[in-house]
């Protein structure tokens, strides 16, 4: 390739990728000694549909996040929750506000993903678009196996609506530690989400949990 177009591309490119990194949202490490004991956080464990507009703390953020997703054994990568054969095939979406992000376990980060307001396409029921967060639990069959979308049927996902499950009670509990609200969802309209979203093929929503502070 001629020296001046690879230098120019090199031009395009490298504003564009720090453009991206500037849109993360590097997140404090998680509190994994604070909150109330586990018998009080499922004595205190509910649902609400209720909530608030105001924006919970990143702190609080961080702590969800890795109570849903997070690494509690670095050196083999382990989850909080349990991934059958550790196929780690769930990905959490974070809807915020302003944008949509990935959750990045291993650099502690919200990874920027798709700009603006769109939490109106993460379920059916009205609070869903009000409410500070969204966590839309997104299973991506590739880190299965699975090679076609043909492949994907109720048999192969039956795992990843189990360990949404398991993301979902640890979100519960952390939630309850925290004095916020929450609710799992199955009310979605997936296939405009996953429109939306501009999601891969191999790629499934299984469910989602609105997150807030309990409104009046």
């Amino acid at each position: 390739m001629n020296t001046h177009y690879l230098f120019l591309i090199m031009a395009i490119l490298i504003p564009m990728i720090s453009f991206s990194q500037e849109k993360n949202i590097r997140l404090p490490e998680p509190d994994r000694t604070g909150g109330i004991p586990l018998m009080k956080a499922m004595q205190e464990r509910s649902s609400t549909r209720t909530f608030s507009t105001d924006p919970i703390e990143l702190q609080q953020l961080s702590n969800l996040c890795w109570s849903a997703w997070g690494i509690n054994r670095s050196e083999a990568g382990k989850r909080t929750v349990p991934s059958s054969h550790n196929f780690q095939e769930m990905d959490l979406y974070v809807v915020l506000p302003e944008a949509v992000y990935v959750y990045d376990a291993i650099n502690n980060q919200l990874v920027f993903y798709a700009e603006g307001d769109l939490r109106h396409y993460c379920g059916t029921q009205d609070f869903v678009a009000k409410a500070p967060v969204n966590f839309m639990y997104v299973a991506n069959l590739q880190k299965r196996g699975l090679k076609l979308p043909e492949e994907i049927n109720d048999g192969s996902l039956l795992s990843s609506w189990a360990n949404a499950g398991f993301m979902a009670q640890n979100v519960y509990l952390s939630c309850a530690s925290q004095g916020l609200g929450t609710v799992i969802r199955a009310m979605i309209d997936r296939d405009r989400f996953h429109l939306e979203l501009k999601l891969s093929p191999m790629q499934r929503v299984i469910l989602g949990q609105t997150i807030g502070f309990q409104g009046k």
